[in-house]
């Protein structure tokens, strides 16, 4: 992450703890890294947090990672609103371009889930996005023909990351005064980035 410690959130543990929540439950995807016997992999997943300081996701039994993960460390990286910043977007000239990002890696250990555990999580995962949806009413697992779920649910795997550690990065020109600040979240709202904008004035100095 980077190591500026400007870009870190600067709020008490439990607020920024609650914020990184958000994150992962707005964002719901994200990387999952580990070094393999071939070399480092990384897996694109959906990413649920179960609130206690655990990560799940699952994955599927022919990807790289998957034979690899059951014991072993790991991150999981999720990545939040981002956009390139122009130097004419700031107050002052001795300026350079940019890149404002949010971003959140987590480190921990990894099991692998029984049957039960992600059956559990896939009910989790579609009912927290189905229930976003609302145009026909949510989807459900109930609604498979008998069998299906059980046939398909063989071909992926479900894990449990135990994070010990959150490392946030919120790269917001925190660094810059308040004029470059209000400059450049002034020109993301006008070139399409508002959520960029809005977490620039909302948590930025």
């Amino acid at each position: 992450m980077h190591p500026n410690a400007a870009f870190r959130t600067g709020l008490p543990p439990a607020e920024e703890r609650a914020l990184m929540e958000t994150l992962i439950e707005e964002i719901g995807f994200g990387m999952v890294f580990a070094q393999t016997p071939d070399g480092p992999r990384v897996a694109h997943v959906p990413l649920l947090s179960t609130g206690d300081g655990a990560l799940h996701f699952h994955l599927a039994r022919g990807n790289a990672l998957t034979r690899h993960l059951d014991g072993a460390t790991a991150l999981a990286l999720i990545n939040g609103p981002d956009a390139y910043v122009s130097p004419r977007w700031y107050a002052s000239s001795d300026q350079v371009p940019t890149w404002n990002y949010v971003s959140l890696e987590l480190e921990g250990r990894v099991r692998q889930m029984d049957g039960d555990g992600l059956r559990g999580h896939i009910e989790t995962l579609v009912e927290r996005h189905e229930s976003r949806l609302g145009a026909d009413g949510p989807w459900s697992l109930d609604e498979l023909p008998d069998g299906t779920y059980a046939k398909l649910s063989k071909g992926i795997l479900g894990f449990e990351m135990e994070v010990r550690a959150w490392r946030p990065t919120l790269k917001l020109s925190q660094n810059k005064s308040e004029e470059d600040r209000l400059g450049v979240a002034e020109a993301l709202d006008a070139n399409g980035s508002p959520a960029l904008a809005q977490l620039m004035r909302s948590l930025a100095p």
